[in-house]
This record gives C-alpha cells, sequence and structure tokens, in this order.
C-alpha cells in the first residue's frame, strides 16, 4: 500500500473516520447512516477502526487505501513524486458505489464480507442497527462522499509525531528520500485548507491520547448520537 498523510509542524494532522449506520428509530432519518474517520500518515485511524468494528454491532468497514489505482497510472508531478496522496491517484466512483450497496441493503453487504448480522436482522427495513465505518486520508475532500456521513471524525498528531511514526513503518515500496516533506506534507496542507474552506463538520480526536482513550470517546460518542435509539 502507498504512502500516507501528514500535518503541519506545530499544528495538529487530521484523521478522518466515517460510520454509516442504519437503525428504524426516532432519532435517525429514514435509511442508513455513516461515521467516518480521516487521518493523516500513521495517524492511528486504523488502529481506532479495528476496535470500533470488532465493538459495533453489524458492523462492516471501508478502507479507503483499497482504491488507489494502478501504480503505472500515478502521475509523477511538478514536486518530482509520484501523486499518491490526492483524489486523482484514487477511484473513488468504486469507493462512492461500494458504499451505496451497503446503503442499498446493509445485510446482503455484511453477509458478503464476512460479517456476522446479529439474528433477526433479515431486512434492510428492520430495526436492527447497521454500521459502516469509513477511514481514509481523503474522506473530506470528495462532496459525493462527505454527503454521506452522519458523524465525521478527525483525528489529529502534531508534525514532529506524524513523521516519527512513519519513519518506523517498513512499506512495501520504501519512501523515496524527501517525500515526506517534499509531498505528503505539502499536499495535506493544501487538503486540509480546502476541508475548512468548505467548511466540513468533524469532531476532532486528540491523536496523542491513548488508544483507549481514544476509543472510549468515539465508541461513547457513537453510542449516543446513532445507537441510543428507543
Amino acid at each position: 500500500m502507498e504512502p500516507h498523510r501528514v500535518s503541519q509542524k506545530g499544528q495538529l494532522s487530521p484523521l478522518q473516520m466515517n460510520v454509516k449506520v442504519w437503525a428504524g428509530c426516532s432519532l435517525l432519518v429514514s435509511g442508513p447512516r455513516q461515521t467516518a474517520v480521516f487521518s493523516v500518515t500513521n495517524g492511528g485511524k486504523t488502529t481506532l477502526t479495528n476496535r470500533l468494528i470488532k465493538a459495533l454491532p453489524n458492523c462492516c468497514v471501508v478502507h479507503q487505501d483499497d482504491f488507489f489505482k494502478p501504480q503505472d497510472q500515478i502521475e509523477v508531478g511538478e514536486d518530482g513524486f509520484k501523486q499518491w496522496d490526492v483524489l486523482d491517484s484514487l477511484d473513488m466512483d468504486a469507493m462512492v458505489n461500494t458504499v451505496h450497496a451497503w446503503t442499498e441493503n446493509p445485510v446482503k453487504f455484511a453477509r458478503s464480507h464476512g460479517v456476522n448480522v446479529i439474528p433477526g436482522s433479515k431486512e434492510p427495513d428492520s430495526k436492527d442497527i447497521h454500521i459502516l465505518v469509513i477511514e481514509g486520508f481523503l474522506l473530506y475532500n470528495y462532496k459525493p462522499l462527505v454527503d454521506l456521513f452522519d458523524v465525521r471524525y478527525y483525528l489529529a498528531v502534531p508534525y514532529d509525531e506524524c513523521k516519527r511514526r512513519r519513519s518506523t513503518r517498513n512499506y512495501t515500496v520504501p519512501d523515496p528520500p524527501g517525500l515526506f516533506d517534499g509531498h505528503v506534507w505539502p499536499k495535506y496542507l493544501k487538503h486540509r485548507k480546502e476541508m475548512e474552506a468548505n467548511e466540513v463538520d468533524v469532531v476532532y480526536l486528540d491523536g496523542l491520547k491513548s488508544r483507549d482513550d481514544l476509543y472510549n470517546q468515539v465508541f461513547e460518542d457513537v453510542q449516543n448520537k446513532l445507537l441510543n435509539c428507543s
């Protein structure tokens, strides 16, 4: 898998995460809902996501990294690096279609992806809750995707910590010299500015908190917003 994203020195870098929920209760509009989680490179989004999908009922996940285009379709930019940290490196139409497939029939989607559905969840319009967690690094810069999310989380990690974490990771294709500061970081700044200009509503998370604290915060928030319906 290709490189991910980072944050500005002295500032916090984001993690976005989406969870979509199907619930036939008064607190939710009819039809499925999503929650999203976004993060910079090595921000902690995958660790958080993995814990959530194990704890939440009838929960599926979509990883944005699974939608990277083939390497031979990634162009080299003016910065001299392959342009992995831009929307054009991703098949976003395919990603949106995957989310829609879950929306149309979360039960069928869950079963086709090996998720055990709680007994009684036979029809999409049942009162059982179904959740889709979407995690990635450019979730909030593509409007057709942003509009699908019910809850958006932005995991923030300081520049120095992001860079330190990335330096400890072993990628199948090693980072070329200067990639982090020459490509990953500038693209992160550009996309964050675009997100803020578009006034995307996100819940900011402090990525320096312990894994347990982050998980507890998000799990409680999701329960309060999406699951505690009667």
